[in-house]
């Protein structure tokens, strides 16, 4: 599918990740819905909005909560009100902790779970009919390794990424009729916010290290080929998968090789 002119919803598209496949898609002439339960007026988006403006990017910034059915409904319909259509849908917005099972709240289980996955069905949901419509349309949720292998505290994250690729490949089934495809796509081990926010405290604190020098020896020790992913390695892969036409119900797996086995 060509990407120029289609009109696209991005979720969690104020930094990291999302923000990365929202510049992307807009560099494909593309015409992007950015949203994220981050303020539009806060600092995050403001940076989106200034690198838009360099690029002579037409990005659309909004905000809304995922895993709440009426402010994804709203989002949708301020979508439509801009382009008339949607062609792309990218799940993206994604949240993490670190707990043991026998020290997690009910809480966080459920946070996670809300933004994870409940929120992947909400969009998806809200958004068939209108792709449908299209008689061509991609979907593409961004899932994770933890989707493929567990670690300790990770249970909550790691249970709603299997999840998300079970969901995916189910409903690949259901709108292959309609000619849309399905798929998710497994970033590795990325420097983003939730790394570097949560995950690189973390690994510090165990390992006895500054969070820096644990993040460079995880990649060390877990990829064998060295390196961490990047933003743009993520982004290509969704590119590449909403170019496609005849993948669907699809795991991309983006790690540098951490899951082969």
């Amino acid at each position: 599918m060509d990407l120029k002119d289609k009109a696209a919803l991005v979720t969690g598209a104020a930094r990291g990740i999302g923000r990365e496949i929202t510049l992307a898609l807009a560099r494909e002439e593309a015409r992007v819905a950015a949203a994220d339960i981050l303020s539009t007026g806060g600092p995050e988006f403001q940076q989106l909005r200034e690198q838009a403006k360099r690029e002579g990017l037409e990005i659309f910034p909004l905000q809304a909560d995922v895993g709440v059915g009426g402010s994804v409904e709203e989002m949708l319909q301020k979508t439509l009100a801009w382009f008339g259509r949607l062609d792309i849908l990218v799940n993206a917005a994604g949240v993490i902790s670190v707990s043991p099972v026998m020290d997690m709240d009910e809480r966080e289980w459920d946070r996670v779970m809300n933004v994870n996955l409940k929120g992947v069905f909400l969009c998806c949901k809200a958004a068939l009919p209108y792709l449908i419509k299209r008689g061509e349309a991609r979907i593409v949720n961004v899932a994770s390794v933890a989707g493929k292998a567990g670690r300790p505290g990770l249970a909550h994250y790691s249970a709603s990424k299997h999840a998300v690729q079970g969901f995916t490949k189910s409903l690949a089934y259901e709108v292959a009729p309609h000619n849309i495809t399905v798929n998710a796509v497994n970033p590795g081990i990325v420097d983003t916010p939730m790394w570097s926010e949560v995950l690189a405290p973390h690994f510090g604190r165990q390992r006895g290290e500054d969070p820096e020098r644990a993040f460079a020896a995880i990649i060390k020790e877990r990829i064998p080929l060295g390196r961490p992913q990047t933003l743009d390695d993520i982004a290509r892969a969704v590119l590449f998968l909403c170019k496609s036409a005849n993948i669907t119900g699809c795991s991309l797996t983006v790690d540098g090789g951490y899951t082969m086995l």
